[in-house]
């Protein structure tokens, strides 16, 4: 048996379905691996993600498929093989992904002293206002 919302999304503006579809802590970063690292297989995808549950992840990617922003492909082989990757609207938001991180970059270096740990699989570098790479 499925599960089923007790009440359905009440999305009213482009904001928030944008949001719904890639927001949170591993949609977006499912996004920024797989823009990284092209096609994976589940098990190479869960080891790029680290500190995920295989029921997160497998519910992540499953939102990610139904919103058509990952493609799962499957091979009839033996042992049988799945892999991962983007769709072209995936792909179109990769740079969105990236202008939040760049944006989150800054705004954090504003409100804390600590530096933001730097994300492992996306291009983002951290750099203070004089050009400068932080930390440099």
């Amino acid at each position: 048996m499925q599960h089923r919302r007790k009440l359905e999304k009440d999305i009213r503006c482009p904001l928030e379905y944008g949001l719904d579809v890639f927001g949170g802590k591993w949609k977006s970063r499912i996004l920024c691996v797989l823009s990284a690292k092209g096609r994976l297989r589940y098990s190479q995808l869960r080891d790029e993600m680290t500190n995920v549950s295989d029921a997160v992840l497998s519910a992540s990617l499953k939102e990610l498929i139904a919103s058509g922003m990952v493609l799962r492909q499957s091979f009839d082989e033996i042992p049988p093989r799945v892999e991962y990757s983007l769709t072209p609207r995936g792909l179109s938001a990769v740079p969105i992904l990236r202008s939040i991180c760049a944006w989150a970059g800054q705004v954090h270096r504003e409100v804390t002293s600590d530096a933001p740990r730097q994300c492992q699989t996306c291009d983002y570098v951290d750099v203070e206002p004089t050009g400068r790479r932080a930390g440099a």
